[in-house]
């Protein structure tokens, strides 16, 4: 039997030379469309996200709207994640068209990037309103990227 010392070192090299290899690539989705080697598969979205603006409600209350913002080239999508410790749901209001919410999303606390609105032109105003669950102490934080 090998002592647990030996395990764990061999555990460790291990994962290290499982690391250390070459990154993978992306397979080409077309031949007309080649992928160059050295090309990140994640660029757009670390530029969509790069530009992200942060809404702080002192105490989360039932809710509230942020902005009003206006869409850029950055992301296709209007894209907001809750950082909060408690969920929240979200919908986006086009404020040159109308008064409403287009739909209510819902953001799980301390949630990942989630897409509230699809498909928007770049240069539309629009504000991102949300509603809680029940009244919160706490506060709501969340981030928007458009």
């Amino acid at each position: 039997m090998s002592s647990p010392t030996a395990r764990l070192f061999a555990v460790a090299t291990a994962t290290t030379m499982l690391f250390a290899g070459t990154p993978a690539q992306a397979e080409p989705t077309s031949p007309t469309a080649p992928v160059s080697s050295g090309t990140n598969a994640f660029a757009p979205l670390a530029t969509c996200y790069g530009g992200a603006v942060r809404s702080y409600f002192e105490t989360g209350r039932y809710g509230g709207s942020a902005g009003q913002y206006r869409t850029t080239t950055r992301c296709r999508d209007i894209n907001v994640r809750n950082a909060s410790v408690y969920a929240t749901e979200a919908c986006v209001i086009f404020v040159d068209k109308t008064s409403a919410c287009n739909y209510w999303t819902y953001l799980p606390a301390n949630s990942g990037w989630i897409t509230v609105a699809t498909d928007v032109r770049d240069g539309v105003n629009f504000r991102v309103r949300f509603e809680n669950l029940r009244y919160e102490y706490e506060p709501l934080i969340a981030y928007h990227a458009f």
